[in-house]
C-alpha cells in the first residue's frame, strides 16, 4: 500500500468529503401511501436527466424502512428547497414522528404533498430503479411542475449554503 493510499476505514469518509466539494441543491421528497400516509425524506441526489421526455433522476439509501413505499407508489412529489427552508430540511432528515406538523403543503396526483414556499416542484410518475451500490436509483417522469424565483437552499462541504449575488 503507498503512503499516500487511505487506510480501507478511512476511505468512506475521504470519499464523502471528496463528493462534498459539489454544490447541491436540497429536495425533500414526498409521497401518499395507499393508507394515507404521508411520507417525505430530505435528498440531495437530484439531477434532470431529459427534456423530451421530461424525466429526472434521484436515489434513496437500500437500507431506509421508507424505501418499500417509494418503490411501490406511483406518484411522488420533489420539493426543491428555498434558501430559508433549512428548517424543513433538518425535520424530513430528522426521525420526527410527523414531519408534515404545521407544514403547509397542496396535493398533487396520488396525493403527493408539494410543499410551500419551495423554489420548485415537480409531481413525478415513478418508472423505473436501478440498483445502484447501497442505493436505489429512481428515474422519474415529470407529469406537473411549478417554481418561483426563491433562491435555492444549497449544500456544500457538509453544510448549509447560500447564494450571494
Amino acid at each position: 500500500m503507498s503512503q499516500n493510499a487511505p487506510v480501507a476505514e478511512d476511505f468512506s469518509r475521504s470519499f464523502r468529503n471528496a463528493l462534498g466539494r459539489f454544490a447541491t441543491g436540497i429536495t425533500v421528497v414526498t409521497m401518499r401511501t395507499p393508507t394515507g400516509e404521508l411520507i417525505g425524506l430530505t435528498v440531495n441526489s437530484f439531477n434532470s436527466v431529459s427534456l423530451d421526455p421530461p424525466l429526472v433522476v434521484w436515489s434513496l439509501s437500500s437500507n431506509l424502512p421508507s424505501l418499500k413505499l417509494f418503490e411501490d407508489c406511483e406518484y411522488y412529489a420533489i420539493n426543491v428547497l428555498a434558501a430559508d427552508q433549512e428548517a424543513v430540511s433538518q425535520r424530513f432528515a430528522s426521525r420526527m414522528a410527523d414531519r408534515f406538523a404545521g407544514l403547509g403543503f397542496d396535493h398533487g396526483l396520488g396525493g403527493a404533498p408539494l410543499l410551500h414556499g419551495c423554489c420548485a416542484r415537480f409531481v413525478c410518475r415513478n418508472t423505473t430503479r436501478y440498483a445502484g451500490g447501497d442505493h436505489v436509483i429512481f428515474v422519474s417522469e415529470v407529469v406537473s411542475f411549478d417554481r418561483s424565483d426563491a433562491d435555492p437552499l444549497v449544500y456544500f462541504g457538509g453544510a448549509y449554503r447560500h447564494l450571494t449575488p
